[in-house]
């Protein structure tokens, strides 16, 4: 890996941050789309927080605040922490048509959003100048268009 474990995780952590805004905005216009038209900031936050719709979101959520609780600590994180960090953010933020939970919802969002397939784009370059190999190719089980 390239750099130390901080500046790492901090580069990590604003990948992550501007996937999970690229995401939340997809999810947005979607919400007014399908269900109903969001009216204040106040309402949006509230939807975020405790509505179904956005839940999958929290997953990705959880982990950038495990990273910065990471990069808070009193003693600096070490390149293992970082490592690890790092290839659990390559699992979670890898979509599966045929997976649950998060990866699921992330492929649908990457299938009707050209933006959320951007926003991953621009994740797996942060993943590459953290020295993290990318798949090149569709895993057992991906359908033939995500090749």
């Amino acid at each position: 890996m390239a750099g130390s474990a901080q500046q790492n995780l901090t580069e990590l952590r604003n990948g992550l941050l501007r996937l999970h805004k690229c995401l939340l905005d997809s999810e947005r216009a979607s919400y007014e789309r399908d269900v109903a038209r969001i009216k204040s900031v106040g309402e949006y936050f509230n939807l975020v927080m405790s509505d179904p719709w956005f839940q999958w979101l929290r997953d990705l959520s959880q982990f950038i605040v495990l990273v910065d609780e990471t990069l808070d600590l009193d003693e600096p994180a070490t390149d293992a922490d970082a490592e690890r960090l790092i290839g659990q953010a390559r699992e979670l933020v890898s979509p599966s048509e045929n997976g649950g939970g998060f990866a699921r919802r992330y492929f649908e969002a990457m299938q009707r959003d050209p933006a959320a397939v951007l926003g991953h784009r621009d994740m797996i370059q942060v993943f590459g100048k953290l020295g993290v190999r990318v798949r090149n190719g569709p895993e057992p089980g991906d359908s033939p268009e995500r090749a």
